[in-house]
């Protein structure tokens, strides 16, 4: 008896639709980054991308526990003095809501080349609508 390895291009990859109105950023986040790495799957495979595409529509109802819409902060650095920029979640979500939930998954993605690829198949819009019906995605059950 061996392992089942998937081989690339081998497995069909479907397209999921999930509404983030009123749900937890954190636990939202693991959901949507077990579905892009493909570990739902009864053929995953750690090396190969064998997860699916996710849309995410309504990203600007997330919500955070406590008070992280206040405490919790993003850094970016640019290597320079003084070139350390701090924002808080609430700035965050008023400029661009969709990056609070794209930062959480990215955070929870293998950080190399896969771990890229596989950022690239989640699709993130502030809003209810989303440009991709001709894909036909379906309604991604959630457990929260």
């Amino acid at each position: 008896m061996s392992t089942f390895m998937a081989k690339k291009g081998q497995l069909p990859q479907r397209w999921f639709v999930v509404d983030a109105t009123d749900k937890v950023v954190g636990r939202l986040a693991v959901a949507i980054a077990t579905v892009l790495r493909g570990k739902h799957r009864p053929e995953y495979t750690p090396h190969l991308d064998t997860g699916e595409f996710v849309v995410v529509v309504n990203a600007a109802k997330v919500k955070f526990t406590g008070k992280k819409w206040q405490s919790k902060t993003y850094k970016a650095y640019s290597h320079y003095p003084g070139g350390l920029k701090v924002v808080s979640a609430e700035e965050v979500r008023q400029k661009h809501p969709e990056r609070v939930l794209e930062a959480a998954v990215r955070r929870m993605l293998p950080r190399n080349r896969l771990g890229r690829q596989q950022m690239t198949k989640l699709k993130i819009y502030a809003g209810a609508s989303h440009p991709h019906q001709a894909q036909k995605p379906e309604e991604l059950k959630l457990e929260l």
